[in-house]
């Protein structure tokens, strides 16, 4: 018995779940579905105003990123996308900031791919 595995990107968390859910349902070995982005972090979890409050950098106000290091921040805020009037180049995967991963058998592979394409992922 081989296993196969299928990484998949998707515009939302809801899409990728209900992909998810489908591939268990084919009886897959591993599902698991999470966000990711180019820096890490949460975000901002709370409401604060940048004149008057104490914060990391521009990175972490208009990235929601949390850096560990002040040479990564600094860094972060040279990126484009920190100034709010350019953003990056854009491709397929533009927007698809979900991924899902999964490990199936091989006899059911081709049915979970199709399963993937019809929720709205790109493998």
């Amino acid at each position: 018995m081989a296993e196969k595995s299928i990484l998949a990107y998707f515009h939302s968390l809801e899409e990728a779940e209900g992909v998810a859910s489908k591939l268990r349902a084919l009886r897959a070995i591993d599902v698991s579905v999470d966000r990711f982005g180019k820096y890490p972090g949460d975000g901002v979890d709370h409401v604060m105003n940048p004149i008057t409050s104490d914060f990391p950098g521009l990175g972490y106000l208009t990235q929601s990123a949390d850096f560990d290091s002040r040479d990564a921040a600094v860094l972060a805020a040279a990126d484009v996308d920190a100034s709010g009037l350019a953003g990056g180049a854009e491709s397929d995967l533009t927007g698809r900031d979900v991924v899902l991963a999964a490990v199936v058998d091989e006899s059911i592979y081709e049915q979970a791919l199709r399963v993937v394409h019809e929720g709205g992922g790109i493998p």
